[in-house]
């Protein structure tokens, strides 16, 4: 969801105490504390040893952090054990509880602070504390006049192992103008900001805001990057959205057609970046998605080989001879190349099972095939495009044996349609192939027998009219056609014994 502009800085839950932020009891101006200043020293040395976070801030600011010659502030430093996670164990009592030095006109820069330190807040401070009960008042009787001048505040923190050491980085940040040096990575941003927004420190906020911007996340660092930017304002979580957010919803359907018209138009390494491509098809979670994407580049392709055949086929040019023929030459070149692309996509569409609407373009082209027959009796093609009947009729075996198999279930219409159309030009290709390579030859076999299983699924009317024309496929020695002679003996046992329907009465 995009963060409203207008609201104001959400309270970070990073510490359930804090919840109501100037409200909270986890952060209230004292007049007394239980802790001398050296041994408040000693905690914070000991915890900063501890911490990842490097605590050496340069382009310090005097006066000093930690200084207790000069501060006015002490800040108590706590973990917050929850009720719920009571049996939790602490690091250490000294890690877990410590004091620290400030100074009330360097923590202001944190608005959190600043409202704290204010007159206003000081007052109500002081009149609830009016209130306390005598062993209270006994307690600030006992410090020293120094100790009772500073202004004391408690900050509860999460019962987390970092936490402590986060919030000392945060409370040093706020002496300096140097944040380059400490977030230096986006997990050491992710750390800093949730407490940085906590304080209100708005400096800080923008640093980390501004790193995570510019550098690459891993996908744990992305899942708390997602978790912090409803509590961002909107300016400053546009660019983190924009990276993780698609501008439109069909972003992934153009993505995936952007990669598939890259991988078989405009990439010299071809094979490497198509066999990519496929796998980023296979692995994709929407199969739909990659439906249309598929369908969508098939239509664009069939439409450029069927439009340079038909020129190809019926030419209209006026011009010299040579002229004519290089126009000729590049329609059978166009051709050929979009084939091979038409291939490819056919071959993904069966193997992710999404040909149903392909199959369905295939079988109604009639116009389509009459102009591939009269481009294949022609002997302008043999020297220019050889291998256009080929890439043509593996088109035609994928999808019919897609069909014959059962991975593509298909109206009968559409069975008796991809027969009828593409079996002549089977044919023409058998008989004005000089010298057949061994590749067609097992082509041609192939699609005889695809087309042969389809006819045996068709009415028998309708078989009998396209075994016919199957013929051309016996051979010399009647042996070498058992897929032939099956269709036919099949054909007339049906014929020759008609079903008797038993009266189920």
């Amino acid at each position: 969801m995009m963060p409203n502009s207008s609201r104001k800085r959400h309270h970070v839950p990073h510490h359930h105490t804090s919840a109501t932020r100037l409200s909270s009891t986890a952060a209230t101006i004292r007049t007394c504390t239980d802790k001398t200043t050296s041994e408040s020293s000693q905690k914070l040395r000991r915890t900063s040893s501890c911490t990842t976070i490097s605590s050496a801030i340069p382009n310090t600011i005097a006066p000093s952090f930690n200084d207790p010659s000069t501060a006015d502030v002490v800040l108590r430093l706590f973990v917050d054990h929850s009720p719920f996670h009571s049996d939790t164990p602490s690091d250490s009592a000294d890690q877990s509880d410590i004091h620290i030095y400030l100074h009330s006109h360097v923590i202001s820069r944190a608005k959190y602070f600043a409202a704290l330190l204010s007159d206003r807040w000081q007052n109500q401070t002081n009149t609830d504390t009016s209130s306390n009960n005598a062993a209270a008042a006994a307690d600030n009787d006992s410090r020293s006049n120094d100790d009772k001048n500073l202004v004391h505040i408690n900050l509860g923190v999460l019962d987390d192992p970092d936490s402590i050491a986060v919030h000392l980085t945060v409370l040093q940040l706020l002496y300096t103008n140097g944040f380059a040096t400490v977030i230096d990575s986006a997990s050491t941003a992710l750390d800093i900001l949730p407490v940085a927004l906590e304080l209100l420190f708005e400096d800080c906020v923008k640093s980390c805001v501004k790193f995570l911007e510019a550098v690459p996340w891993s996908e744990e660092e992305e899942n708390r990057v997602l978790k912090l930017i409803p509590l961002l304002r909107e300016e400053e979580s546009k660019e983190l959205l924009a990276r993780v957010s698609p501008g439109k919803d069909d972003s992934c359907e153009e993505m995936l057609h952007g990669l598939i018209i890259t991988a078989i138009h405009n990439h010299a390494n071809m094979a490497f970046v198509k066999a990519f491509v496929a796998k980023l098809l296979r692995d994709f979670s929407s199969q739909e998605s990659a439906r249309m994407v598929l369908e969508r580049a098939f239509e664009t392709s069939l439409k450029v080989v069927k439009e340079s055949l038909e020129e190809y086929s019926s030419p209209n040019f006026r011009g010299d001879h040579n002229e004519t023929e290089a126009i000729q030459r590049l329609n059978l070149h166009t051709a050929m190349t979009n084939g091979r692309h038409l291939l490819w996509l056919v071959e993904r569409m069966i193997e992710l099972r999404v040909a149903d609407s392909a199959v369905k373009e295939w079988s109604e082209q009639a116009s389509f095939t009459a102009d591939l027959q009269r481009a294949f009796r022609d002997d302008a093609w043999r020297n220019i495009v050889p291998g256009l009947p080929a890439v043509v009729l593996r088109c035609t075996c994928k999808l019919a044996n897609a069909v014959a198999a059962g991975k593509i279930l298909a109206a009968k219409q559409v069975r008796m349609k991809l027969v009828q159309d593409w079996l002549p030009v089977l044919i023409v290709c058998k008989e004005n192939v000089s010298t057949m390579m061994p590749s067609h030859k097992t082509l041609y076999l192939e699609l005889e027998e695809t087309f042969l299983r389809i006819i045996s699924t068709l009415p028998m009317s309708d078989a009998q009219v396209l075994l016919q024309q199957c013929l051309t496929f016996s051979t010399r020695n009647v042996d070498d056609c058992p897929h032939l002679v099956t269709a036919f003996n099949t054909w007339f046992r049906r014929a020759s014994q008609p079903l008797q329907l038993e009266n189920l009465d």
